[in-house]
């Protein structure tokens, strides 16, 4: 499904408008009509049902004009207050306020003191709000009168729909204002927005669905909307069907190079994601030390030795074992748990730099590359890249609030600079190309805040390239594939749910996925 920004949907409304002749009143009409059917479907019916319309002076107040006349048509009780003096309410605002106010609306202008009590007493008597302040055009903090207005619906404990976006979300990165409306639901119009999918927005935004409003399929695909927010539709399109007469070598053979001495958890939970995740054959390749330990814990996994330094790091000798190694698989995952040691990290970028098969790397592989990232540049094909915020915000060298102000476009950013895939972990995790094209993943909850489960990843997409899928293909499919196992563990519980258990629901994730019951 296409995610668009606020300016991509301007330019929708206006070749909409320009190109087509339909007019922008129009497009109001069946936005608002959009909020009023959706409220008419919660409450199976209006009628008697007391709603209160905030509305602002531009369109998204607009849409609201016309979603209170709806819901006088279907018998509610409607008051509308207005948060702007009356004389600045124009264009398509306007005549819909008229058309409104001949149907016999009232409308409210909130400019005294006793305006603003008669609003609070209304809300006691209500059933429901309508936030129609800003909408899409909000950016930065909200002034005074829209505040007070957003706290008076956030305090008054009743459901409140957002008309698009909830006033004081950022359209474009889900930042919000002190004040953003705190919605129950929230009817967006054409296609969603990037800020009801990212935090703090999601947050606001409630239960959101797309309304339709009357714009030409070919306007939204000629705009140059490059995001998209991941579905099962597509996930099952880009996984491989395994033939009937698959065996081990040809279900991909996978190489992972992870753990050290105080970290094997994080090497084992990567090889056992692989494994579930369909990879024929795993092996893991760990410091000799750890080898017995590993070799012990997985059944279903072969190991082998790293030539070890006397620190507990990779010996120099280490990254010549991995390339000859890595000669006869599918795919090469580096870094879960392998430490920092200076040694380990000058194998891995010598392993990145002449490896020749797809290639995943997270945690300390990624701070490997911190100050040395035009290695990646040179790759025949580009690697896949899986930080959370603090990794990546060590390799742009800003801060983790920096990145996850603008998920979307940093990790564009990223992919971009690099010439590689960039996986950025967290709340809607994204996946973004080298080419600008970026998706952003819908499954996983916080149930899956635990240690363990980036490693759990890790694996899977490597399991994934291995049986041949193209690196962007694998990383969003293997991050939908891992955070739907994810929510299938928190059907039983989300706190204390362990990296573990989501490897044991890979294999039931998949299946649900391909046999379409999800």
């Amino acid at each position: 499904m296409q995610v668009a920004t606020a300016a991509q949907m301007r330019a929708c409304d206006q070749i909409t408008i320009e190109k087509y002749g339909f007019p922008g009143q129009m497009l109001m009409e069946h936005a608002g009509a959009a909020v009023t059917r959706h409220m008419a479907q919660i409450f199976s019916g209006l009628a008697g049902k007391k709603i209160i319309f905030f509305c602002g002076k531009g369109n998204n107040g607009g849409d609201g004009f016309v979603a209170a006349r709806h819901a006088l048509c279907q018998k509610a009780k409607v008051k509308v207050f207005l948060v702007a003096p009356e004389e600045e309410v124009a264009g398509d605002a306007r005549f819909h306020l008229e058309i409104l106010r001949r149907y016999g609306g009232e409308v409210n202008v909130l400019r005294e003191e006793r305006d603003w009590e008669k609003a609070r007493l209304s809300i006691l008597f209500a059933d429901a709000l309508v936030d129609a302040l800003v909408g899409t055009g909000f950016h930065g903090a909200m002034g005074d009168e829209l505040a007070r207005a957003a706290r008076l619906m956030n305090q008054s404990g009743l459901p409140v729909w957002a008309v698009d976006l909830p006033s004081g979300v950022e359209a474009d990165t889900g930042q919000a204002s002190l004040d953003a409306v705190q919605a129950a639901h929230t009817v967006t119009f054409a296609l969603p927005k990037p800020g009801l999918l990212f935090y703090p927005g999601a947050a606001y935004a409630g239960s959101w669905v797309r309304a339709d409003i009357g714009m030409p399929p070919e306007v939204l695909d000629g705009v140059g909307i490059q995001q998209q927010l991941t579905t099962a539709a597509l996930v099952r399109q880009l996984l491989p069907v395994r033939p009937d007469d698959a065996h081990k070598g040809t279900s991909g053979r996978v190489l992972l190079a992870a753990g050290s001495l105080s970290f094997c958890g994080a090497a084992c939970l990567a090889a056992e994601g692989a494994v579930r995740a369909g990879a024929g054959l795993v092996t893991l390749a760990t410091p000799a030390s750890l080898q017995p330990t590993a070799a012990l814990k997985l059944t279903e996994v072969m190991t082998r030795p790293l030539p070890e330094a006397a620190d507990g790091g990779w010996h120099s000798e280490a990254a010549e074992r991995l390339l000859e190694w890595a000669a006869a698989m599918n795919a090469l995952a580096i870094g879960p748990g392998i430490g920092r040691q200076e040694s380990t990290l000058a194998c891995v970028r010598q392993v990145v730099q002449m490896a020749e098969i797809p290639l995943v790397l997270d945690a300390d592989a990624l701070y490997a590359l911190c100050g040395q990232t035009e290695i990646l540049a040179g790759r025949k094909e580009p690697a896949v890249l899986t930080p959370h915020p603090g990794e990546l915000a060590a390799l742009l060298e800003c801060s983790a609030d920096e990145i996850n102000a603008d998920r979307l476009g940093v990790a564009r950013l990223a992919a971009e600079s690099w010439q590689a895939i960039v996986v950025l972990k967290g709340a809607r995790t994204v996946i973004a190309a080298p080419g600008g094209e970026a998706w952003i993943n819908p499954t996983g909850n916080e149930g899956m805040a635990t240690g363990g489960c980036g490693d759990v990843l890790t694996g899977v997409i490597a399991a994934l390239l291995g049986q041949g899928m193209a690196p962007v293909a694998a990383a969003i499919a293997g991050v939908y594939l891992h955070g739907l196992a994810g929510d299938m563990v928190a059907e039983t519980g989300r706190i204390g749910m362990a990296a573990g258990d989501i490897v044991a629901a890979l294999a039931t994730a998949r299946h649900a996925l391909t046999e379409k019951t999800v």
